[in-house]
């Protein structure tokens, strides 16, 4: 496996102390270890996806950043401090994790379920507040949702929920957003709707971590991708820097042409099958 290669530009850069980070970290299930002595930052103030072939840990880095993962070696840090030193009301005013396919109790409403993402800022000393209603309605109408509130969660369609829940994740008060396979089950229209949200709450000052597997789709939405492969990450920075045909082979396995995305500044994936524009590919490549 090539050494970890990081590419960085101005647009993938978005300050220079990173919010969260890992240091050095192991992580493993039943004595298997999937991650191994991984270093990674994630850039503050954009949007960071982390792409790879499945198994390769994706979904493991991003539940060790969150803290639902314990590493065996190594810390992750949040703010200047180790997130396993932080009490979990404190990680939970600080970033917002929308997991894979989550699921609201049956007949909760849209509101009740984003009032639960004030949870972290409640005790029997600060109880339920106007601020707290508030800060639920701008939740609301930042993600397009405020006129399904009092629908049922499980009345919706799965794009529906999608905001939903990541309306619930800004009610924390939090600008950091950790998204596990937003667009997991969705088809292309409501993945889009989706990735436009995300797209939007960037722009309104959020730092977002998300993994995808859709690659054109990572390439068009992200300013900064990290690429694993077996639980190391093979390369980071800007998706213009980062996508290469070879790269794609040495991750994936994947024999693709990268072309320009002819509706944004960056690069298009091609795939080539096996059997099909084979004379077209050779021709490609040796223009």
């Amino acid at each position: 496996m090539a050494a970890h290669r990081t590419i960085t530009r101005t647009e993938a850069v978005g300050g220079d102390v990173p919010r969260l980070a890992a240091r050095g970290i192991t992580v493993g299930y039943g004595g298997r270890r999937v991650i191994d002595g991984l270093d990674v930052e994630i850039p503050s103030g954009v949007v960071t996806t982390v792409i790879g072939p499945n198994g390769c840990g994706k979904s493991t880095l991003l539940r060790t950043l969150t803290r639902l993962l314990k590493p065996a070696g190594g810390a992750v840090v949040l703010d200047g401090e180790d997130i396993a030193g932080l009490r979990t009301r404190d990680v939970a005013k600080k970033l917002g994790l929308l997991p894979q396919a989550p699921v609201a109790p049956e007949g909760l409403t849209v509101s009740d379920l984003v009032a639960r993402g004030r949870h972290p800022h409640q005790s029997w000393l600060r109880q339920w507040s106007s601020d707290d209603a508030d800060i639920v309605r701008r939740a609301l109408a930042m993600t397009g949702v405020a006129d399904l509130a009092d629908r049922p969660v499980d009345s919706l369609s799965g794009g529906q929920r999608q905001r939903v829940w990541i309306s619930m994740t800004l009610a924390q008060g939090t600008d950091l957003l950790l998204l596990d396979e937003p667009t997991t089950y969705l088809d292309l229209a409501h993945a889009i709707d989706v990735l436009d949200l995300v797209d939007d709450l960037h722009e309104s000052g959020c730092t977002v971590v998300m993994v995808l597997h859709d690659l054109n789709l990572a390439t068009r939405y992200s300013d900064n991708l990290v690429v694993m492969h077996e639980g190391s990450i093979l390369a980071q920075g800007h998706p213009r820097d980062v996508i290469t045909a070879e790269l794609l082979e040495e991750a994936f396995g994947l024999r693709a042409m990268v072309i320009d995305d002819p509706v944004g500044d960056r690069p298009l994936i091609v795939p080539i099958g096996r059997t099909h524009v084979q004379v077209n590919w050779a021709s490609k490549q040796g223009s």
